[in-house]
């Protein structure tokens, strides 16, 4: 088994990015999966370009895809992806694209397809906090999980894939009213949704919905 797991690059003047610094802990080898693990820029359309480049390279089982998600104290399994860009801030290399489909011929939401409710499961029994999220933006981290998502459904369709959100971390905190995880616990998070996908090969049926 191969998993892919990809990490931006810093953006919007900060000079870390949680995402990729929490995949460099990781071991290389997880419950006998070879972790395959790639920087990706943070940039809307060169993201998918490089990501596709390497899925065709390792030819993966799994591809998971992290992002930073700054203003939340949990990890987040990321349900839906939209067919839309309409970016607050520009890239890292200035695009700014508002309101513009990702892929015309493309569904208007995709659904990961890792088991968001067992990865959840799996960090809450090693204290790690993950929430199953349903909405993830409309900058780049939707941009890079719609583009995956297409693709499996398009192309790669043996590949199982999705996007997790990850919290600021504490090198990132300049008040103390703004939440952050510790680097490793990130770590530890992701570790434990690698797990949970390749062990889950169906979801579990937990609650896991939003009253409002």
């Amino acid at each position: 088994m191969k998993i892919l797991i990809t990490g931006f690059e810093p953006f919007g003047g900060e000079k870390i990015n949680p995402s990729f610094e929490a995949i460099k802990l990781l071991p290389d080898l997880i419950e006998e999966a070879q972790i395959i693990k790639i920087e990706i820029p943070t940039v809307f359309k060169k993201s998918y370009q490089l990501l596709k480049q390497e899925i065709l390279k390792h030819s993966p089982d799994i591809v998971i895809c992290v992002g930073q998600a700054g203003g939340t104290n949990a990890i987040r399994a990321e349900r839906v992806a939209i067919n839309i860009d309409d970016a607050r801030i520009a890239d890292n290399e200035g695009n700014q694209p508002i309101d513009e489909k990702i892929f015309k011929d493309g569904k208007n939401a995709y659904f990961s397809t890792l088991p968001i409710k067992a990865i959840v499961e799996e960090n809450k029994k090693d204290n790690i906090p993950c929430i199953v999220s349903n909405t993830a933006g409309t900058f780049v981290c939707n941009h890079i999980f719609y583009s995956l998502m297409y693709a499996t459904h398009k192309e790669f369709h043996d590949i199982k894939g999705g996007f997790i959100h990850v919290p600021y971390i504490r090198e990132q905190i300049k008040t103390n009213d703004i939440p952050f995880m510790e680097i490793e616990d990130i770590a530890r998070g992701l570790k434990n949704t690698i797990k949970a996908s390749l062990k889950y090969e169906n979801d579990l049926k937990l609650t896991g919905g939003l009253n409002h």
